[in-house]
């Protein structure tokens, strides 16, 4: 899988590319977790929904946020990250011209990045939200969110406590004209330790490959 650099707003991000042979494949950008806990795009829930996407046909970007590993800059409380997904989505973009679908997927901080990417972003078509730190950080943007998209966490989860999630959702299930999927996986910490990532990824493998054969919004 070829290690890209591109430019993003503080300088160069360092990501990792991978391509479909099909010009016109669904395109998936991965966000990673929080930078200054440990968070980086090699994190295993990340590299498993990159392989998710991959295997579903879709060619797919993950990145290191400013200041992670190669990546140029610093932390930025949340607001340069998002300027910086929206550079890995406008690279992404620009060699899969021909796609129809985009896709975004986050890991708990980068749930939130995803997010709110997802609200700047109208060719956006679906979204995975893996353990959305709801506690932490406040989701209200989604004022309407503008797609269908699948939230999953673990009922186990003592970083995100579930009810916290099950309040977030409940939120986004009250708008009309998408469908918020929600599932919990039972027995599940934050960083879905085995052997709950194999659920959590076969959860999310089932939702979009649905969500492709529906062709909807």
């Amino acid at each position: 899988m070829p290690e890209v650099i591109f430019p993003g707003p503080e300088g160069r991000l360092e990501g990792r590319y991978h391509p479909q042979k099909d010009r016109d494949a669904p395109i998936a950008i991965v966000l990673h977790p929080h930078p200054q806990f440990g968070g980086t795009m090699n994190n295993r829930v990340v590299y498993n929904l990159h392989y998710a996407f991959y295997n579903l046909g879709f060619t797919v970007l993950r990145f290191n946020f400013r200041g992670v590993g190669r990546s140029q800059g610093e932390y930025d409380q949340g607001i340069g990250e998002l300027s910086d997904a929206a550079s890995a989505l406008d690279y992404l973009q620009s060699m899969n011209t021909g796609s129809k679908h985009c896709w975004v997927a986050g890991f708990s901080f980068g749930a939130w990045i995803g997010m709110q990417l997802l609200m700047r972003r109208p060719e956006i078509t679906g979204f995975v939200s893996v353990a959305p730190p709801a506690n932490m950080y406040d989701f209200s943007f989604l004022a309407p969110c503008p797609s269908s998209g699948l939230v999953i966490n673990g009922s186990a989860d003592r970083v995100a406590p579930p009810a916290d999630t099950e309040t977030f959702v409940n939120k986004l299930h009250d708008q009309k004209g998408i469908t918020i999927t929600h599932d919990v996986v039972e027995g599940a910490g934050h960083f879905f330790e085995d052997p709950h990532m194999d659920t959590m990824i076969g959860t999310v493998q089932g939702y979009v490959r649905r969500r492709l054969t529906e062709n909807t919004r």
